[in-house]
């Protein structure tokens, strides 16, 4: 039984023959017993009623009660005597009570006749009814037509909740084949509210995770390629130079250029796949902001004097955030080297960090070029530079703010670009709470 769809139709059809058949023999069993109780009650009841007409009245009372109560229920009803004798006629009934079922309460047939006996409990009186047979019980099987329609009716509903069951649990499947086979946009995108609803929003996040990765990791190794082939040919081309160049130092230092160049891609390489790698082997801990800022400050001065450019610091004490510290080094370095390289002789750089409402402010401030406004959202993709020219000479590959970007949503954080006009200023957002990194 391989179909979802038939085995709930086939559960609910058994299921409800199984609960049918329970209440009604649960049913009849207390249907009798309560009948029983009721009967026996009654029949206490009218024994009652009989022998305190006699015992008050006397013989026309007794046939006044006993009249009445043939008027209002079945059968014909005599008060007897502890031998078995008519009290109201004299009739002589004792074979009634020598029965073996007398006086049980229990109706007993003679002579296609029902007979029922009852005994006070001092034995004084009896109470004896003689009534038609009662009509022949109603066979089960004169319900099997009603029971077939609500089983047939069970399994129209239970076919109808299979459908609802099973086509989108089918619908989701052929989304997951198609997604399996490669086409990354096919999605659910379910609008139930239940939990294959649940279901269907939990594959579209997961297959946008994947999409997103499949298509970052296909641009990386194509700007990698792109990346790597310039260096590459031009240490091709210094190395034919070499064999009859006649300064042959300036040929080793153009090969030297290109060599650093391309160990500083590598290193930045390795450094997004180290940002990017498994989470849980990511150290998070409380640690001071502020002793990291003010380190990190100290670490890019003397490359900031070198350019003749002066850092200005302006950072709240006591500043403590959950997360992992060298991540948000290499963040925070990232972007304020990123703002020395670009800035002009002479300027300064201001590096704020305080706490706010969201959590803790990093704001780097330069007086660069600043970036032309449709590219302040891509600056912070793989490989992505403003100025080619600059930045190739400058020795830089377009990883520094992706691999800032990338340590700053890791910690749940943000970060952003905007044009002072002159100069660039990039804000970094972290919580202050502990979040675990994925």
């Amino acid at each position: 039984m391989k179909s979802l769809r038939f085995r709930i139709l086939v559960i609910f059809t058994i299921v409800f023959v199984g609960a049918s058949f329970a209440t009604w023999t649960i049913s009849d069993y207390i249907a009798h017993q309560m009948s029983g109780d009721v009967f026996e009650g009654q029949l206490r009841l009218e024994l009652d009623q009989a022998r305190i007409a006699f015992e008050t009245g006397g013989i026309p009372a007794l046939r006044q009660c006993l009249s009445e109560m043939d008027s209002a229920l079945p059968g014909t009803h005599y008060l007897l005597d502890a031998r078995g004798r008519d009290l109201v006629s004299g009739v002589d009934h004792s074979r009634a009570l020598s029965a073996e079922s007398a006086p049980t309460g229990r109706p007993y047939f003679v002579d296609g006749q029902a007979l029922i006996v009852k005994a006070s409990l001092d034995h004084k009186y009896h109470l004896l009814i003689i009534a038609p047979p009662p009509p022949p019980p109603v066979a089960p099987w004169r319900f099997m037509p009603f029971f077939a329609l609500l089983t047939l009716a069970i399994a129209l509903l239970g076919w109808f909740l299979s459908i609802g069951i099973v086509v989108p649990l089918h619908r989701v499947a052929a989304i997951v084949e198609r997604f399996g086979k490669g086409e990354l946009r096919a999605r659910v995108r379910a609008q139930r509210k239940d939990e294959i609803g649940d279901l269907g929003r939990s594959f579209d996040s997961m297959a946008d995770h994947i999409e997103t990765l499949l298509t970052a990791e296909r641009r990386l190794l194509q700007d990698v390629s792109h990346e790597l082939r310039s260096p590459l040919a031009r240490l091709s081309f210094a190395a034919e130079l070499m064999k009859g160049a006649a300064n042959q130092d300036e040929a080793l230092d153009r090969m030297r250029r290109e060599i650093v160049r391309l160990s500083q891609l590598i290193d930045n390489l390795i450094e997004v796949t180290r940002v990017e790698g498994d989470p849980s082997s990511r150290e998070t801990r409380r640690f001071s902001l502020t002793a990291l800022m003010r380190e990190v400050m100290r670490d890019c001065v003397f490359e900031a004097e070198a350019r003749k450019v002066a850092i200005v610091g302006q950072i709240d004490d006591a500043l403590q955030i959950d997360g992992n510290p060298e991540l948000v080094r290499r963040a925070v370095e990232n972007v304020l080297r990123n703002a020395i390289r670009f800035s002009p002789e002479e300027s300064s750089i201001s590096v704020e960090v305080a706490r706010d409402p969201t959590g803790i402010t990093v704001t780097i401030s330069d007086s660069g070029p600043g970036v032309p406004e449709e590219l302040l959202t891509q600056i912070f993709d793989p490989f992505v530079r403003v100025d080619q020219s600059r930045n190739s000479e400058s020795g830089g590959v377009g990883l520094g703010l992706s691999i800032a970007r990338r340590a700053v949503l890791l910690h749940h954080g943000a970060i952003s670009a905007k044009n002072l006009c002159p100069g660039l200023q990039l804000t970094i957002t972290l919580p202050a709470g502990t979040k675990d990194l994925k």
